[in-house]
Order: C-alpha cells, then sequence, then structure tokens
C-alpha cells in the first residue's frame, strides 16, 4: 500500500478556483491507478474523479465534468485535482485514494489506501 497526504484545501468564494495535491509515499507509485472522492456533511462518499495508472485515461462525475481536471506527475509521486469555477455545493471533504486495479474505477471499496483528507469550503 502506499500513504497519501492530500493539501490545498481551503475557504474560497463562488467561481474561484483550487488545487489539491495528493502525495504518495512507496516507488510503486506509477502502478497506482488514483482517485479523488469527497463527502460533505450528512452525505455518503461519492466519486469526483479518476486517473488509471496504464494508459492514463480519466473519468469525472458529471458534477464536476469540464470544471475539474485529475493529473498526476509520476516522478513526483503526486496527482493533483485542479478545481475550477467551484460552487457552494462542492463544499466538501475532499480525499485520494490509490488503487492497485486497472483501468477506470469509481467505486470507492476497491480502493486500497486513502488520505486523511482536505477540506474545502466554497461560500456564496
Amino acid at each position: 500500500q502506499v500513504q497519501l497526504v492530500e493539501s490545498g484545501g481551503g475557504l474560497v468564494q463562488a467561481g474561484a478556483s483550487l488545487r489539491l495535491s495528493c502525495a504518495a509515499s512507496g516507488h510503486t507509485f506509477r502502478s497506482y491507478a488514483m482517485g479523488w472522492f469527497r463527502q460533505a456533511p450528512g452525505k455518503e462518499r461519492e466519486f469526483v474523479a479518476t486517473k488509471s495508472w496504464s494508459s492514463s485515461a480519466t473519468y469525472y462525475a458529471d458534477s464536476v465534468k469540464g470544471r475539474f481536471t485529475i493529473s498526476r506527475n509520476n516522478a513526483m509521486n503526486t496527482v493533483y485535482l485542479q478545481m475550477n469555477n467551484l460552487k457552494p455545493e462542492d463544499t466538501a471533504i475532499y480525499y485520494c485514494a490509490a488503487t492497485r486495479k486497472n483501468g477506470i474505477v469509481v467505486v470507492p471499496t476497491l480502493y486500497d489506501s486513502w488520505g486523511q483528507g482536505t477540506q474545502v469550503t466554497v461560500s456564496s
């Protein structure tokens, strides 16, 4: 397993941008598909975006498509989530996760490792 540490959250106004980072330990990072999930108060954890390790394919939740971009730098063992045009409904704790499974993985229970989360709050 890899250890994951998120950063970059904060309090912003609607329409602003944030970039979340997720630093991974371990030298097998490039063998993991990476995902971002979020959990708002009183709600279940939901899928946001994922990037496979083999083909670098990406997939997004409909709610963030066109606004969020997932990317990874294998040399830096880091995955990013660029979030543009943020909306109040994006307010949540954001988690990055890693899985050995190949392809597009959107189910949280299929991920092996999780970070501690970073808070994103968007005011209207």
